[in-house]
């Protein structure tokens, strides 16, 4: 029986959070408790939902643990935008960690028409 841990998005949602939390180190001080807090936690938030959603037993509720998923990449996006704007990291860092939010939002949303179509 395939888990939460055979599934590739939640695997690159961790990547995502360790590439966030990488990203988030050179931030200042004065952020520690305000915008690193923010990201880190719509970061980290991502694959702990796809996993919570994975360990439920009815499709519908997994689906809206995706969902959930999804707007925290959304969320993480504004931020990372946020924090260009700053000059808290690069356009770089910004299009490198977006590059990933992209992929993993592919995956969810392919996900979520798979399990719908499951049930049709």
């Amino acid at each position: 029986m395939k888990t939460r841990k055979d599934l590739d998005v939640w695997k690159n949602g961790k990547e995502l959070v360790v590439s966030v939390y990488k990203a988030t180190r050179k931030y200042s001080n004065d952020e520690l408790y305000g915008l690193v807090s923010q990201i880190r936690r719509a970061a980290v938030s991502i694959p702990s939902n796809i996993a919570e959603g994975a360990g439920r037993n009815h499709d519908r509720e997994y689906i809206q643990f995706l969902y959930v998923a999804l707007g925290s990449l959304a969320e993480l996006e504004t931020q990372l935008l946020i924090s260009q704007r700053l000059d808290f990291i690069s356009e770089q860092e910004n299009d490198d960690l977006n590059s990933l939010i992209k992929m993993i939002r592919s995956q969810i949303s392919g996900l979520i028409k798979y399990l719908k179509e499951d049930k049709k």
